[in-house]
């Protein structure tokens, strides 16, 4: 079993209007370097979205979300900075932003199964 290693994770969140500061949380990014993990896992739930904001376009917000897990993945068709290190794209997708999705603060722990503590992580914050 591997050992514990520390991991960073930040939330995924949908905020229609920043005006209002309202926000919908609808995944996790985590990062571990010494298990060599990098994953975004998204969960939007177009009803609590649309109680929000019901004029956003959920389809639009979804296609947003599915471009942060692609460049978690280091997938090409996330775009160039999913060529990037694993290192570089968790501080990317990390980075404060002025668009509809974006990311908490960063959060640390320690982790022996990253997976496992991603899907815990999305079960308990955003489903």
């Amino acid at each position: 079993m591997p050992a514990s290693e520390a991991f960073a994770y930040a939330l995924l969140r949908v905020i229609p209007d920043v005006e209002r500061g309202e926000c919908l949380n609808a995944g996790v990014v985590l990062f571990s370097r010494r298990h060599r993990f990098l994953e975004a896992r998204a969960v939007l739930d177009e009803v609590r979205l649309h109680a929000l904001s019901p004029a956003l376009d959920a389809r639009a917000v979804r296609a947003h979300l599915r471009a942060l897990e692609l460049i978690a993945a280091g997938d090409p068709a996330g775009g160039p900075v999913a060529g990037q290190e694993p290192s570089e794209r968790f501080h990317w997708l990390c980075a404060p932003a002025s668009t509809i999705v974006q990311p908490s603060a960063v959060h640390t722990g320690l982790t022996d199964d990253p997976a496992g503590t991603l899907t815990r992580l999305v079960e308990r914050l955003v489903r």
